[in-house]
């Protein structure tokens, strides 16, 4: 399972003209799941990010995290963050998880996030969605639940 994590000050998805989530400060996360993941993968990612202290203390460092800043989650699925270019310069997604399966992982991991007290607002599943944000620092963090960066 792979993320693309942003520190934003605000962000939205919409589908359409509909807006189907909207956060202030907190994190955008853009979550692609992979054909190999599980369950323990949609955990350790959730775990990761809600512990990761990338919003700045009092002496300005980076030294809190979402639950210290009272931020939120935005989670939007994205299969294309499985997308492989190396034989070519059209994406292969071979790798990415089949809908059905990828699906039930994203809306585990927004699960897990709200368990752990915390506001999650999501995109609309395979969907065309258009998300706003606006970048905070700009701070961007890469995780893959393989470790693999």
């Amino acid at each position: 399972m792979r993320a693309v994590v942003q520190r934003v000050s605000q962000a939205q998805v919409s589908v359409g003209q509909e807006v189907t989530g909207k956060i202030g400060r907190g994190l955008l996360v853009l979550l692609g799941v992979g054909q190999a993941d599980t369950d323990s993968d949609a955990d350790y990612l959730a775990e990761k990010i809600v512990g990761l202290r990338i919003f700045e203390d009092a002496d300005g460092k980076m030294n809190l995290g979402l639950g210290d800043v009272g931020g939120a989650v935005l989670a939007v699925s994205q299969f294309t963050l499985y997308g492989d270019v190396r034989r070519g310069k059209r994406p292969s997604f071979d790798a990415a998880a089949p809908p059905q399966t990828a699906r039930r992982l994203y809306e585990y991991f927004v699960e897990k996030i709200r368990s752990m007290g915390l506001t999650c607002e999501t995109g609309r599943f395979q969907e065309m969605m258009q998300v706003q944000l606006v970048n905070d620092g700009p701070v961007t963090i890469l995780l893959d639940s393989t470790k693999t960066f």
